[in-house]
């Protein structure tokens, strides 16, 4: 190769800059319309902060409603196998596969849901790696407290739930729904909808948030809340989880940019954002008239039993299981206790 060659090849090097960086696109599934809190209060801006922070090589695609095929139940599998990299979802949509985080989803435990997913973090790094061994965990969070909803009659008293069909979303809030009397029906948050406005269920149990983006609350006539004063009736518990291969092929600087968005902060933003969405959904379901009642803190004693039989039927499955039930339970009173002050 003459001179000439070669001073031709260092200009165009210079003329061409540096090689451009490896742009790495990350799949980023979840069961929610686009419309969602999900993604456009928090997937987004998470997308973009990643985006920001790695020089534009980490980038997302964000595939909600399901878009890459399956069902809501499957997305934690997805996540372990590759088919998408990253998933937002809930761990009781596969029940019994998660059985250390069920805990959250126990009736009367949390007060906000920003306190309780700072705590799910913490709960989860002492008693939760091995169920989660699959993946690698990003975020646990729970959503704002969740109510009752239906169309068949105003819910002033347990006994008032005698003979509804009501939709819950996994194992223990379905336990919770015939511990309060009905009939419960377990379905993943989608369908809840049409099963509906087909009359499959007479009511559901779900937070404000939510309503209003599937339009529920254009369907459902009657709400019943707790008082203020009182715990949460229940409320569930969710992961953004990321396949394990894919973080470990990442560069070390990229790794940085991952971790430096998850875990604690990431899980208490996640709630924050839940606890402030309520209002305003709420309101919409005000400005159609729908009826309202709110059970008195004096009058919660009979539904707080049903929380307290719940846990104490829960210590016993986990612990037959191998799990430190009582500890982990009181684990997690404690660390929500710590962190919703």
């Amino acid at each position: 190769m003459n001179k000439k060659t070669l001073i031709g090849i260092a200009v165009a090097t210079l003329i061409a800059g540096p090689a451009k960086a490896e742009e790495i696109v990350l799949k980023v599934a979840h069961f929610w319309p686009a419309t969602a809190l999900s993604q456009q209060k928090i997937l987004e801006p998470w997308c973009a902060k990643i985006a920001a922070e790695s020089n534009s090589r980490l980038k997302c695609q964000i595939f909600p409603a399901m878009q890459l095929g399956g069902t809501p139940a499957q997305l934690i599998q997805q996540a372990a196998d590759g088919v998408a990299d990253i998933v937002w979802t809930l761990p009781g949509y596969t029940a019994g596969r998660f059985p250390s985080v069920e805990v959250f989803e126990l009736p009367f435990l949390t007060r906000n849901a920003e306190g309780a997913s700072r705590a799910a973090w913490e709960y989860y790094e002492q008693f939760g790696k091995k169920d989660f061994e699959a993946v690698r965990p990003l975020a646990f969070h729970v959503h704002d407290a969740g109510h009752i909803h239906n169309n068949k009659r105003e819910i002033k008293s347990l006994a008032d739930f005698r003979g509804l069909k009501m939709r819950a979303p996994t194992r223990l809030t379905n336990r919770m729904i015939a511990h309060l009397g009905a009939t419960p029906v377990a379905m993943p948050m989608p369908q809840t909808p049409e099963a509906v406005s087909k009359g499959v269920v007479d009511g559901y149990v779900l937070p404000w948030e939510v309503i209003p983006t599937m339009k529920l609350h254009e369907m459902t006539k009657f709400h019943t809340e707790m008082d203020p004063s009182q715990p949460s009736l229940y409320t569930t518990f969710f992961t953004i989880a990321m396949n394990k291969a894919k973080y470990e092929s990442l560069p070390d600087d990229l790794k940085k940019v991952i971790d430096a968005n998850s875990g604690a902060e990431l899980s208490a933003q996640i709630g924050r954002a839940w606890d402030e969405s309520a209002p305003a959904a709420r309101k919409l379901a005000q400005e159609r008239g729908n009826q309202f009642h709110t059970i008195p803190a004096s009058e919660a004693g009979a539904w707080v039993k049903v929380g307290d039989r719940l846990a104490e039927e829960w210590v016993k499955e986990v612990s037959a299981k191998g799990y430190p039930g009582q500890e982990m339970l009181d684990s997690a009173r404690a660390l929500i206790a710590k962190h919703s002050k």
